[in-house]
């Protein structure tokens, strides 16, 4: 027995229906709807530093975490928990050249202090972080510029001691990897740029 199913489309353009047959309907095949865009990431483990692509959000003038800055810590401390091989981390408060430097070295302190014990409230081991403030010490940017100050204002997550392998392998003719040589080599940290506002 025979199967017919009739679909009416209106094409764009064309004021009379189109008519299909056939032993099953017509499969079509593709997104429905537009994909959903994947998140980029917030927080990306380099080689002597991790680096937050958003800002670490603070009250005015105070070492106060705004909630909205929770997620990324929360973050922060996966990527440093799933990498054991990290040592030490030293978190880094910096501030722009706007107002007194004791008072933006003072406040650097407190936020660089401020993100540790959040840090470390969440899971990640007290022995593993330092905290220092630098205040208007190191501008990655220009501080008579707005955008710059913006810039200025920070915290910066530096690897300072980490684990490191260096492996010599041999791969067989069946693709199966064999370990030669296995080296464990302490290494030091470079620095990362990351946000914070005043």
């Amino acid at each position: 027995m025979m199967r017919f199913v009739m679909t009416a489309t209106l094409l764009a353009g064309c004021a009379k229906p189109v008519v299909f047959a056939g032993e099953s309907t017509l499969k079509i095949s593709g997104p429905t709807s537009a994909a959903p865009v994947a998140e980029a990431h917030r927080v990306e483990l380099r080689d002597n530093a991790i680096v937050i692509h958003d800002k670490v959000q603070f009250e005015w003038d105070k070492a106060t975490i705004l909630p909205a800055s929770h997620g990324l810590l929360d973050e922060v401390a996966k990527v440093i928990v799933a990498n054991p091989h990290i040592k030490k981390i030293q978190v880094e408060g910096h501030a722009s050249a706007d107002g007194n430097a004791r008072h933006n070295q003072e406040l650097s302190e407190q936020r660089a202090a401020s993100v540790r014990a959040y840090l470390v409230a969440h899971g990640v081991a007290a022995t593993i972080l330092v905290s220092k403030g630098f205040g208007i010490e190191h501008p990655i940017a220009d501080n008579n510029l707005p955008d710059g100050r913006e810039a200025n204002r920070r915290v910066e997550f530096n690897i300072t001691d980490q684990d490191v392998t260096q492996r010599r392998v041999e791969i067989d003719p069946a693709g199966k990897e064999r370990i030669v040589e296995e080296k464990r080599l302490p290494k030091g940290g470079a620095s990362a740029r990351t946000g914070g506002v005043r």
